[in-house]
């Protein structure tokens, strides 16, 4: 049966990089021409874990080699780190499609419209990569992202609220800060990626805004004390600054949200 979150299910298992890519590429336009079903209501398994090649080796953030951008292998290693982040945001926006049962159409509409746009980003990273004579695989990298995947697999709020709203929320903090530093390397090239990446973020963090405010509603909880109260949970040290106030609100945070985040922070 060519139903959508199944589909998605066997892209998020793919192992293959290249075939992961064409799958999800495949299953979008078949979601677009209406030749998927969608089932709303069928549960995911709790113990999916994604493919992943066999390079990179994962290892802890503080095992990975420093990113520096003095040379051309130290900016070679940054955008790695960067590929890295979306890959695993691919996977992350399948999770959201194959695991949560009982969400309205859209909600898997807009997750699978993320998968294919990060399988975008990942490609026009990989092939500046390429252009410098370095490949995806090529370093190690750490799997920060998938973790707290696993850590909000059980309730699709916590996953809004902490994967989209905190950790792809980062991205829009630290993207100036590395274009900015490429482009003193005289990678404008780099710079112009990123532009592109940072736009679709911002989008990105947005429908994560949008899903998160949907499931308090539902549950009748009210969305920043909600938020105060998760960050408490699983950031027990707090959230680290500077960020891009601007980005954020563009991707929907509240007044409220940001002077909560920037409490206590430089930005």
């Amino acid at each position: 049966m060519n139903e959508m979150r199944m589909l998605a299910r066997a892209c998020l298992l793919q192992a293959s990089v290249d075939a992961k890519l064409k799958q999800v590429r495949k299953l979008t336009v078949m979601w677009k021409t209406g030749k998927l079903e969608l089932d709303t209501r069928a549960k995911a398994a709790s113990d999916i874990q994604p493919g992943r090649p066999d390079k990179p080796t994962l290892a802890r953030a503080s095992k990975v080699k420093k990113r520096g951008f003095a040379t051309q292998e130290g900016r070679a290693v940054m955008m790695h780190a960067i590929a890295h982040i979306e890959f695993n945001a691919i996977n992350l926006a399948l999770d959201a499609v194959q695991r949560f049962a009982d969400m309205p159409e859209q909600f898997y509409s807009d997750w699978l419209r993320v998968a294919e746009e990060e399988v975008y980003h990942f490609e026009l990273i990989r092939a500046h990569m390429r252009h410098m004579g370095a490949d995806y695989g090529d370093y190690p990298a750490h799997g920060g992202l998938w973790e707290m995947c696993e850590k909000t697999a059980h309730d699709v709020l916590i996953r809004m609220a902490l994967v989209p709203r905190v950790l792809e929320a980062r991205g829009l903090d630290v993207t100036p800060g590395i274009q900015e530093k490429l482009s003193q390397a005289g990678d404008e090239n780099a710079v112009s990626l990123l532009d592109i990446i940072l736009r679709d973020e911002i989008g990105h963090v947005e429908i994560g805004n949008r899903w998160f405010r949907y499931c308090c509603d539902q549950r009748g909880v009210e969305p920043v004390a909600t938020f105060t109260a998760l960050l408490g949970e699983y950031y027990p040290k707090g959230l680290m600054g500077p960020y891009n106030m601007v980005a954020r609100e563009k991707a929907g945070f509240s007044k409220q949200e940001l002077s909560y985040l920037c409490k206590d922070q430089s930005v």
